[in-house]
């Protein structure tokens, strides 16, 4: 049994059908690129028809672009019933995508063909040896999709075998069985596939869908079972649930079942990648996620932290490296020393959990995350408070005085923010006009401070976040607000509390700004 698993990407078809999430014909060109930098064997683009222009601009932009390890794959049904295969419109256009791969998708659920196609169950069979056929004469690589195939096996089981051999029979090069509806149990994929071995020659893959919650362990019983060929997205997206997340697939392939996907090279880029499509479909990324995840690794209960510092495997399956993503010690009132220990040690070296310095700052971090602070959330904050109850860092300016003025105009609303600073002995006097308190008390400070500091221009404030911390208090409540800043190469976060919610984020944003000092250099004390 070979040990070589294709992956086969579908994030830019099955994922782009996703709730929320929409790429263009640019987007998807630039994930397909990193896609076949990861060593993905196939990349499906979509599905190729006149009323899908973005698709077919797509298959335009990537035919002349050369991709070293990946197959661009167009995707289309079968041709209708009645409808012979070269006078077909979806098999013509599946042609003219020009690509050297076509995924065939098509019946497998008598309840599909009767209702559905409207067609009979012969003639289902017949339409899909006949497009497998068809697209082969044409020099296309054939992969037939069986969709709702699981859910036709439980019905018909003769019937659905059959439209697998119908499609073997015309020349399909993979068979993928298919999920559709996601709610198959890993005990009916075993089953299901056992019975279909041994009836095919052609090399079995699997596309499951999410549903049920079971996507990725449907896809890793498939491959247990032998099957050389996996279909899913990037982070799961896709219709409903989503798809079989590769993200979890791939490295589970990797490291838990002995086989080889995109090899281990490669895999230390997942995290990346993970990040990457996120972005670009404009979707938060799930820190929740296996593997991918930024909470993947990350370690908070005393008990914990001090036991992964005697042996990393007590609390992790794998190391965080091998996917590209790092171990981390969250801060919180459940920390023990162990904990603030760690996240000294790139300060001072092997330094004991019950050194007074830790203990010190122990208290101090318990203290604060009772006021409503949480730096979990905000490990740049947690990095300047550490460093200024070692004395390690200077502060980058004395604020004097800043105060917000909110006008209400005839024409709309009106916000300044005044900010008096001292650096150096010099006196900075400035006025940001905003969208709100906030964005002009950023404005006025960057415009004080950049002028000693021009670094600070290439901050961007990424996100922010407030949160009422006691709703029974009614406006007298305190306020949690979280910036997450970024100077395009690095992303950190800080955070502030105060009754006044315009103190809190001043705090927040002091911070972020103190913080792209201390990663440049420029205000640490050694």
């Amino acid at each position: 049994m070979s040990k070589q698993v294709e992956i086969y990407d579908s994030t830019l078809r099955d994922g782009a059908q996703a709730e929320g999430i929409s790429f263009s014909a640019e987007d998807k060109a630039v994930i397909a690129q990193r896609l076949d930098a990861m060593g993905i064997h196939y990349i499906e683009g979509g599905w190729p028809n006149p009323t899908n222009p973005k698709d077919l601009e797509f298959f335009e932009r990537v035919r002349d672009c050369e991709f070293r390890n990946a197959k661009i794959v167009a995707f289309g049904s079968t041709c209708r019933v009645g409808n012979p295969p070269e006078d077909d419109p979806t098999l013509a256009t599946l042609l003219r995508a020009g690509t050297e791969v076509v995924t065939l998708f098509g019946k497998s659920w008598t309840l599909h063909v009767t209702d559905v196609l409207r067609a009979t169950l012969d003639e289902n069979l017949q339409i899909i040896a006949d497009s497998c056929a068809w697209l082969k004469e044409n020099g296309r690589e054939v992969i037939y999709d069986a969709e709702h195939f699981f859910d036709g096996y439980k019905a018909d089981p003769e019937y659905a075998l059959s439209t697998l051999q119908a499609a073997q029979a015309g020349g399909a090069e993979v068979i993928a069985l298919c999920d559709t509806n996601g709610g198959a149990m890993p005990y009916e994929i075993q089953q299901i596939i056992a019975a279909v071995q041994g009836k095919l020659t052609v090399p079995l893959g699997i596309h499951t869908h999410n549903d049920a919650g079971m996507a990725v362990a449907n896809s890793i019983v498939a491959l247990e079972m032998g099957a050389a060929h996996v279909q899913g997205t990037i982070n799961g997206y896709g219709e409903r649930c989503g798809n079989a997340n590769l993200c979890s697939v791939i490295p589970n392939i990797e490291l838990k079942l002995g086989k080889t996907a995109i090899g281990a090279a490669n895999l230390t880029k997942l995290m990346e990648l993970s990040r990457f499509v996120s972005e670009i479909a404009n979707v938060y990324h799930d820190h929740r996620q296996p593997y991918v995840g930024e909470s993947a690794f990350a370690h908070k209960a005393g008990v914990h932290v001090d036991a992964m510092l005697k042996q990393p495997a007590t609390y992790e399956h794998c190391n965080a490296e091998w996917v590209g993503n790092q171990r981390r010690f969250l801060l919180s009132e459940q920390s023990g020393g162990g904990a603030v220990a760690a996240k000294l040690d790139h300060l001072i070296p092997g330094l004991d959990k019950r050194h007074p310095t830790v203990q010190k700052l122990l208290q101090k971090i318990k203290q604060l995350e009772h006021e409503g602070y949480v730096f979990e959330a905000a490990e740049a904050s947690f990095e300047i408070l550490a460093r200024r109850v070692l004395g390690s860092i200077r502060n980058p300016f004395k604020l004097i005085h800043y105060r917000t003025i909110n006008r209400k105009t005839i024409s709309g609303s009106e916000v300044e923010a005044i900010v008096k600073i001292e650096i150096d002995g010099q006196i900075y006097h400035t006025i940001g006009e905003g969208n709100g308190p906030v964005n002009a008390l950023d404005l006025a400070l960057r415009q004080a401070l950049e002028n000693v500091y021009p670094s600070l221009k290439d901050v961007r404030l990424e996100d922010y976040k407030v949160r009422v911390l006691s709703s029974a208090e009614g406006t007298a409540a305190k306020t949690r607000v979280l910036i997450e800043s970024s100077d395009r190469q690095r992303v950190w976060n800080t955070v502030g509390v105060s009754e006044n919610s315009i103190e809190a984020s001043w705090i927040a944003l002091v911070d972020s700004l103190t913080y792209k000092l201390l990663l440049d250099g420029v205000i640490a004390i050694n």
